[in-house]
């Protein structure tokens, strides 16, 4: 396999995404929906009963609608990443992915080349949301929206991969929501989204450890220190860990025929 090859594929697997994403336009209106409705209604009642203190990487009091912004973002990267995982689930059961994985080309190669363009996808999303946020008033540093690219692209692909690794378990589509349901609001809700760790140990000790070891938070994280220019050393080095070894084990794992196979 040549350089030139592996960009043919990409860019094959690349616009078959756009063009999916393209073809379902409610998708992308869907997804700004659930972080819009965080931003504007519950935002707006829940700031006066959480104040947020001076936390990294802020350096003066914010309001609650610039706290939960990068959860948003992170929000929206977790449900197209679900919501990827779930096309591949309809993809094995009709047959298409098995016409895919036919190809000449290795499958550990075909399928990060999916989880990279639908992550590609979600920054789409994640953009349009910012446009709109700023329009809201919550405006991070210019240079930020440039310095978050790559972190939003890396907690794309974890979020994608351990995405992938549910879709090779689950066998059969009637089962994905009903999985997704045990893993997308725990995820969500158990983590740094939406209020600061410090607040969730005093409410509750175990919760804290919950919320701390929940790779979702340290996304969170990440995307939150690069929005105003700074790097989170002990996220970033959890989400490449958490994003290498969910790839290795979905692909590794991954069969067409019927999931998640005895290797």
């Amino acid at each position: 396999m040549t350089l030139r090859d592996a960009l043919i594929c990409f860019n094959g697997l690349l616009q078959r995404e756009l063009l999916r994403f393209v073809q379902q336009r409610s998708r992308f209106f869907s997804a700004l929906v659930r972080p819009l409705l965080w931003l504007v209604v519950f935002a707006s009642g829940f700031r006066a009963a959480l104040g947020i203190a001076i936390i990294a990487p802020y350096e003066t009091y914010i309001t609650y609608e610039v706290y939960i912004v990068p959860g948003l973002c992170a929000m929206i990267i977790l449900f197209n990443g679900m919501q990827s995982s779930l096309s591949m689930v309809y993809d094995r059961e009709m047959g298409s992915m098995r016409v895919l994985l036919v190809s000449p080309m290795p499958r550990p190669f075909l399928l990060l080349s999916k989880l990279l363009a639908t992550s590609l996808i979600s920054l789409l999303q994640v953009y349009g949301f910012l446009v709109i946020a700023w329009f809201w008033g919550v405006e991070a540093p210019l240079w930020g929206y440039l310095t978050a690219l790559p972190a939003f692209l890396l907690v794309a692909m974890m979020l994608s991969a351990i995405g992938l690794f549910i879709s090779a378990k689950i066998k059969q589509l009637e089962n994905f929501a009903g999985v997704m349901n045990f893993v997308i609001f725990p995820m969500f809700f158990l983590s740094s989204a939406l209020y600061p760790l410090w607040k969730m140990r005093e409410a509750s000790e175990w919760l804290y450890w919950i919320c701390a070891w929940n790779p979702f938070s340290h996304g969170v994280e990440l995307i939150r220190f690069a929005l105003y220019q700074q790097v989170n050393s002990t996220a970033l080095s959890i989400v490449i860990i958490v994003t290498l070894v969910a790839s290795i084990v979905a692909v590794r794992g991954f069969q067409p025929q019927q999931g998640m196979g005895k290797r």
